[in-house]
């Protein structure tokens, strides 16, 4: 009978042992992910931009079905930065984690999300923080890149487009990223969706959506 409840207590523990899904994603297209990836097998890479939602790439997608399905119980990044665009949809996508009963476990900030079954308070407050931190320096960044273009058109070296200047269609629709944007849009494909393969911005994707119209309605 002590050999069963031995043989059980085991089988419990290997089934509570965490089962660890890889998460990376790089942005630029000659950017090397190696140094992130662990276990090539359970490794979900995203090669796209940080401002595209965690929800919304495709790597990111797989790996909350394989979640769904009861595969993975721990999600490892290299840095929490990895996991959305922005402060809230980093809290919003380990949230989501945590809903589900799955660790987020971050190597660089040395974090897990859930301790002996609970959510960490101490993590949850940590990433709040360094993601405000990031979020702040990228609006100083753009601040100081504002700052630099002002001084620069003081001194007369950035004009930028002449006021009162228009880009004709002709030279708009000759553009290489239009030109793709267009591609995907003559497919079929969604505004969000076309963004998202054409590596464009969504305004970028309305624009020539309504060129594009226009020009189909001319005589």
């Amino acid at each position: 009978m002590g050999k069963q409840l031995d043989l059980e207590d085991l089988a419990n523990e290997l089934t509570q042992e965490k089962s660890t899904a890889y998460y990376v994603r790089v942005s630029a297209i000659g950017q090397k992910n190696d140094i992130q990836i662990v276990d090539k097998r359970n490794t979900f890479a995203d090669r796209c931009s940080g401002s595209v939602l965690f929800k919304k790439r495709p790597e990111a997608k797989k790996l909350l079905k394989a979640i769904e399905d009861g595969k993975y119980n721990q999600v490892q990044v290299n840095s929490i930065d990895r996991l959305g665009r922005d402060t809230v949809d980093i809290l919003n996508t380990i949230q989501m984690f945590t809903s589900k009963g799955i660790n987020v476990k971050s190597t660089r900030e040395g974090l897990e999300t859930i301790v002996n079954g609970k959510e960490n308070p101490i993590a949850k407050m940590i990433v709040g923080i360094l993601g405000t931190l990031a979020e702040f320096e990228l609006n100083r960044t753009r601040e100081r890149t504002q700052e630099g273009r002002e001084k620069a058109k003081l001194r007369g070296a950035f004009k930028g487009r002449v006021e009162g200047s228009s880009e004709s269609d002709t030279v708009f629709f000759s553009k290489a990223k239009v030109k793709t944007v267009m591609m995907h849009l003559k497919k079929g494909e969604s505004l969000n969706r076309t963004a998202l393969l054409s590596k464009a911005s969504l305004n970028l994707v309305r624009k020539v959506r309504d060129k594009m119209e226009v020009t189909d309605e001319r005589p």
